[in-house]
């Protein structure tokens, strides 16, 4: 009985710990590391016209600089033309999560992330008494394994975006000429 109860604690141990590794917000995560250049490689939200081509949260990542208090993001829109944004995203007093002003009020959490291949994104914005959630897959590399596009398109289902209103950014215009 001993041993069993024993080998039970081993195993909740060792699934505890791979959750902590595989959730970007455990003790393990280290903000710095996600600075650098990106490329995005899928959208998805539960208003699926808010990411649509010509939506207002239609854009592409370019880089994130992490500072002090705050994630820098370098953004480009289509507006007729390629269209260069920089949003700052500013800590919030919960460990993990960050506030910005854009199109409305968003909170966003960095959900997962390997550093060297993609991150994983949670937003809600708040407008007008409204409420929506926007999920972002950014890359290191142009695209991705199909691998980590299930991955998450299983955390949309999670968060209970449908698969439908997940966009691949990989096919369409993402403004890379406008990259320096």
């Amino acid at each position: 009985m001993k041993l069993l109860l024993l080998l039970l604690c081993l195993g909740l141990t060792i699934v505890c710990i791979h959750a902590e590794e595989d959730s970007s917000m455990g003790r393990n995560f280290n903000v710095e590391q996600i600075s650098g250049y990106w490329f995005s490689i899928a959208e998805a939200s539960d208003e699926r016209e808010k990411i649509e081509e010509h939506g207002s949260m239609s854009a592409f990542v370019e880089n994130i600089s992490v500072l002090e208090n705050s994630l820098v993001f370098k953004f480009h829109f289509i507006v007729n033309e390629c269209t260069e944004m920089t949003l700052i995203g500013e800590k919030t007093e919960k460990a993990g999560i960050y506030y910005l002003n854009y199109d409305g009020f968003n909170t966003f959490t960095i959900l997962k992330t390997d550093y060297d291949n993609y991150i994983m994104i949670h937003l809600i914005n708040k407008k007008d008494g409204e409420t929506f959630q926007l999920m972002e897959l950014y890359g290191r590399e142009p695209d991705l394994s199909l691998d980590i596009k299930e991955k998450f398109a299983k955390l949309c289902e999670e968060h209970g975006i449908i698969r439908e209103y997940i966009i691949d950014l990989t096919n369409v215009n993402r403004c890379l000429e406008a990259r320096e």
